[in-house]
């Protein structure tokens, strides 16, 4: 994940350089844990491929306490609870207060058309620390993205209630060739709905996302979106306003967050420079990783085709730090040894090779990310016009 706004900030002089871990480095990673499968929506691009089924075999409430418990022993400080629809379990709140009182920062990843008048009173109570809700595009696109009409409505009605009662929230966006066209507008609906926080999330090849690739956005999108988000984070610094815009799933955005710098404030590229490169990209298997449902463990929440162990069947810990899976330390190596035009670009110690799963849906874990946008001029490789056009077509 790219902290936008936390880098602007930090070269406007507004807030300290972002703490970053030494790349590569084995670390207490940030847990996305997939509660549940069951979901009320099937959206297009869910990579758990949910429906609105009962899933077996997934971690029963005391199960799931002592998974809690091993991620306390463990030192992870971050967790997200996912699904599905978390809402849709019946212990997710109980859950999430017994994570809070043993001082997680716990977050909320949720479609919000389960967040009503009944029930965001337990839900403030529980206090998260941030709840973010899926926003896909306008009422239209919204609704036909995740196939249930009134979806947006809901949702928005979701985002209202958390902020009536004070609850810090998040619109998540997965950029599509559909909703490219509506990004101003739901940026504007950040200041409309008082919501603090922006994720723009690139499609991912994985589940139900690998069959909807033929809507992923094209380069020049992708581009066009990342500036507009640069420029309404820069907009809100000037402003004093506090929010926080980030991107994630592809990691070609710091560099071009680096190039926008260099135009707009050159005196500045040097310093977010260093600081791109402390952070150092694409932390799949070492500052992130995903618990599914049933306990598997993985890279990260779009790698449930490799599994690295099984809560179930040994600590945390044991998994992550004393005896990783052979893959966890070649995802750990910095900057990883990849082919193609990643194994060539000049910011790979940036970048870490991008989206591994991307590379793995093109049949080569360890070839080039086919989502990369960046031109052979930009990552400074010899410039092919005829590799351009293919790549681009």
């Amino acid at each position: 994940m790219l902290r936008i706004s936390q880098y602007l900030r930090a070269i406007a002089g507004h807030a300290p350089a972002p703490r970053a871990a030494v790349p590569g480095s084995t670390r207490a990673p940030v847990v996305i844990w997939n509660l549940l499968r069951r979901c009320n929506l099937t959206c297009k691009h869910c990579y758990a491929t949910s429906t609105d089924t009962h899933f077996r075999g997934e971690l029963d409430t005391s199960e799931a306490l002592a998974v809690i418990d091993e991620l306390h022993a463990a030192g992870v400080k971050v967790l997200v609870l996912s699904g599905g629809e978390p809402l849709m379990r019946p212990d997710c709140l109980e859950l999430a207060r017994y994570a809070a009182s043993k001082g997680f920062y716990v977050a909320l990843s949720t479609n919000g058309t389960l967040i009503d008048e009944a029930n965001i009173g337990e839900i403030n109570a529980v206090g998260f620390d941030y709840v973010g809700i899926s926003i896909d595009g306008l009422q239209p696109i919204h609704d036909a993205f995740r196939q249930m009409q009134g979806a947006f409505a809901t949702s928005m009605q979701a985002v209202s209630l958390c902020r009536e009662n004070n609850i810090r929230v998040g619109l998540r966006t997965t950029l599509t060739r559909h909703n490219y066209p509506q990004l101003p507008a739901l940026l504007d609906m950040m200041r409309e709905y008082d919501v603090q926080k922006y994720y723009l999330s690139h499609l991912n090849y994985s589940g139900r996302g690998k069959r909807s690739r033929n809507v992923d956005a094209d380069m020049a999108m992708t581009r066009n979106a990342m500036t507009q988000i640069f420029e309404r984070a820069w907009q809100d610094i000037e402003r004093g306003i506090e929010t926080d815009f980030v991107s994630g799933n592809n990691d070609a955005d710091a560099i071009l967050l680096l190039q926008w710098v260099e135009e707009r404030f050159p005196q500045h590229r040097e310093q977010l420079e260093k600081m791109l490169r402390a952070w150092g990209g694409n932390a799949s298997g070492a500052g992130v990783v995903n618990i599914d449902n049933v306990g598997d463990v993985h890279p990260d929440t779009y790698w449930w085709q490799h599994t690295v162990g099984n809560v179930r069947q040994r600590a945390f810990r044991d998994i992550w730090f004393d005896q990783p899976d052979p893959l966890l330390p070649q995802l750990r190596q910095h900057p990883r040894r990849i082919g193609g035009r990643c194994g060539q670009c000049r910011w790979l110690p940036i970048c870490n090779g991008n989206t591994r799963t991307r590379a793995w849906a093109e049949g080569d874990l360890w070839g080039e990310d086919p989502g990369c946008y960046l031109s052979d001029t930009e990552i400074g490789i010899a410039f092919s016009e005829s590799a351009v056009e293919a790549r681009d077509s």
